[in-house]
């Protein structure tokens, strides 16, 4: 479900507030924010957005440029991978670049009479989405803009047609009339963009000290249409692999990181599920777990365990659904109501959640609790949150509620029998 954004008036008014007007011509005319906010073929020579740091303000231009490179406006000798990676690497390294490049792209796609380089511009846009968000100022600025292009294609298709019919200025002339209309339609990146907005606002994007890779890139712009393993619903998943794994009744990323935690001897490590795994480790094998490969180098069985408690946060509804919220908390000390709730569970969500508690099972047991020093208390004091989400914005609610969470998922590992489910996939 969308939430309506903020309206066209707050985002002009939102415009007046925080543009760097720009000013032409000899008499420096300022430029209006229409025609600031539309397609340019030339450069700038000052930011979009106010600023009064002067790194930002010089690589601001640049950036500009980078922007019409990978949107095939101006020509430049690096292919559009690196022309990504060197944008993003930027805006991931310095904060205060991340609101211009949106910025940038905003302009860039507006009144833009060429499809493809409104379609590459819509693809740097997701491609940006998936390093990092817009500062929480711009957020709902951005998510307006992107909103009114869920459903645009036929006014975007009209638009261009009109532009093309009028007298095209000595600016455009010198484009490429490169107008096929190629590429996927303009509402598959808005609706992608969309949704990956509301997550990358709540996630904070890429971490870690490594900078991003053209691996990375390449990942980013193939989840436009090929959704990741992360993020997804368990039934996007499951759908995803049914041609590679027609049999499964489980999602594969979920057993194989299973397996690959006891294959590493996780149940017999200190700390396993609390003690995070290197998180530049976790990132990688991120990245070979959505192109279905499980490396054969790990070494430290933190890294698919820190992955695997991130697949169960990141699902885009948790394994417990949310109308069963409420049950659950209702009955977090007693055991016959926590496990008859796990009965009323769609079937998927049911299966994945007894793979889960019959995994920790494996930990909560006497002989590896003396070792991992996690027993059951702490196994579910660091799983409840990855499968019960609370919708609360109240700090008192959510403190009660996070104990209660607790409790029914120790219920569940201590009653709950799982034994159906030894030898599933």
């Amino acid at each position: 479900t969308l939430r309506k954004p903020i309206s066209q008036s707050s985002m002009a008014d939102w415009a007046s507030k925080n543009l760097n007007m720009h000013t032409q011509g000899i008499f420096r005319r300022r430029i209006s924010i229409s025609n600031m906010l539309s397609w340019n073929g030339g450069s700038i020579k000052k930011p979009m957005l106010i600023t009064s740091n002067r790194t930002i303000k010089k690589e601001a231009c640049e950036m500009f440029k980078l922007v019409q490179s990978y949107m095939g406006d101006r020509q430049t000798r690096m292919d559009r991978n690196h022309v990504a990676l060197v944008t993003v690497t930027k805006c991931w390294s310095m904060q205060g670049l991340r609101d211009e490049l949106y910025i940038q792209l905003i302009r860039q796609t507006t009144d833009n009479n060429c499809y493809q380089s409104l379609a590459w511009g819509w693809e740097l846009m997701a491609i940006s989405l998936a390093f990092f968000s817009p500062s929480p100022k711009f957020q709902s600025y951005l998510e307006g803009y992107i909103y009114r292009h869920l459903d645009s294609d036929e006014k975007i298709a009209q638009h261009i047609k009109d532009l093309k019919n009028k007298k095209i200025t000595k600016s455009r002339k010198k484009r490429k009339q490169n107008t096929e209309d190629e590429g996927l339609p303009i509402s598959t990146y808005a609706r992608y963009c969309y949704r990956k907005l509301q997550k990358v606002a709540i996630t904070g994007g890429k971490k870690g000290l490594r900078k991003p890779t053209v691996e990375e890139i390449m990942h980013a712009r193939n989840a436009i249409l090929t959704p990741s393993l992360f993020g997804s619903s368990l039934e996007e998943i499951m759908l995803r692999q049914q041609d590679m794994y027609p049999g499964n009744k489980l999602p594969w990323v979920q057993t194989q990181l299973s397996q690959q935690v006891l294959a590493l001897g996780g149940e017999q490590t200190e700390g396993i599920f609390r003690i995070p795994g290197d998180i530049d480790e976790v990132n990688a094998l991120k990245l070979q777990v959505d192109q279905w490969k499980i490396p054969n180098s790990l070494s430290d069985p933190n890294i698919p365990a820190s992955l695997l408690k991130l697949w169960y946060r990141e699902l885009e509804e948790p394994v417990i659904p949310q109308q069963f919220y409420k049950e659950c908390i209702s009955n977090y000390e007693n055991p016959d109501a926590a496990v008859a709730v796990v009965q009323l569970l769609p079937e998927l969500n049911r299966l994945v959640l007894c793979y889960l508690i019959h995994f920790l099972q494996i930990f909560a047991q006497p002989s590896n609790v003396g070792r991992t020093k996690m027993d059951v208390n702490n196994l579910a004091m660091v799983m409840a949150p990855n499968c019960l989400r609370c919708q609360s914005d109240d700090p008192r609610v959510i403190f009660e509620n996070t104990r209660k969470e607790m409790s029914f998922l120790r219920m569940l590992i201590v009653h709950l029998d799982t034994s159906f489910i030894k030898g599933l996939v």
